[in-house]
């Protein structure tokens, strides 16, 4: 894959970047963002294809983005088609940092640091280009001002930024509700990116610990669900899940200690 063009993940983060604070914005739907983002730009590459709500390699060859590369090895290692929102939920330290270090290494970012309550060091990026973010915006304004089908990477791009929650930040207020609602719309534009974006609304709903289930497996009973067929059954998020254990445990060896 050449560089001459950017990443869906790097232009998420771009997007995501406050010119203003160096500060980026939805940073914890963004992590999940840039998970997905890299689903779709391995899609886009040929790599991968969706495989009803999974994921399978198809072609397991590098791209030469050694960050996509990571990713797609570690796809390929599963052995078999992977659930998007297994993929996206799991766990992804460092994805924001690694992509930020990397911007400021093409020099398309650069760090300030700085001091948080006057003690803790902080590190703030700011965009050194800020045209090349204009042009990623612009490209979404003219999808949603137009209303002309975007291209894949557009539309891709579109349906995370809503997904992540980056449609409040970059069309705030009243005057802008339109607008995120057609940003929103544009996900219906790119399959791919619609399925990530699912699911890391679905993730972030704790919804990733269940297949989703059709209309009509819906209505058959086991959880509540409503006339549209959605499940309305409250799904733990994974921590609280997985932190359930360690609780129990300590709870008991707390009782068997005071016995």
């Amino acid at each position: 894959m050449g560089r001459s063009r950017r990443t869906i993940p790097e232009e998420l983060l771009l997007l995501a970047l406050d010119p203003a604070t160096g500060t980026t914005a939805q940073p914890q739907s963004l992590d999940l963002g840039l998970a997905g983002a890299q689903l779709v730009e391995l899609a886009l590459a040929g790599r991968i294809a969706p495989d009803g709500d999974r994921i399978a390699v198809v072609h397991p060859r590098p791209t030469g983005d050694p960050t996509l590369d990571t990713a797609l090895e570690l796809l390929r290692r599963r052995g078999s088609p992977v659930r998007a929102v297994h993929w996206i939920g799991g766990p992804r330290l460092g994805l924001r940092q690694t992509y930020l270090t990397h911007l400021e290494r093409c020099g398309m970012v650069h760090a300030v640091a700085g001091q948080m309550c006057g003690v803790l060091p902080t590190t703030r990026y700011q965009a050194t280009d800020t045209a090349i973010s204009r042009e990623i915006r612009a490209r979404l304004d003219s999808a949603i001002r137009t209303g002309v089908p975007p291209d894949p990477r557009t539309a891709a791009l579109a349906a995370l930024a809503h997904a992540v929650g980056l449609g409040k930040h970059l069309y705030p207020g009243n005057e802008g509700r339109s607008s995120r609602s057609r940003l929103r719309d544009l996900i219906r534009h790119d399959p791919m990116g619609g399925l990530v974006a699912h699911a890391v609304m679905d993730v972030q709903n704790g919804a990733a610990a269940q297949p989703r289930r059709t209309p009509a497996a819906a209505g058959s009973g086991g959880g509540s669900s409503s006339g549209s067929g959605r499940r309305t059954t409250a799904v733990r998020p994974a921590a609280e899940a997985a932190a359930q254990p360690v609780a129990h445990r300590r709870g008991v060896m707390a009782r068997a200690g005071a016995s």
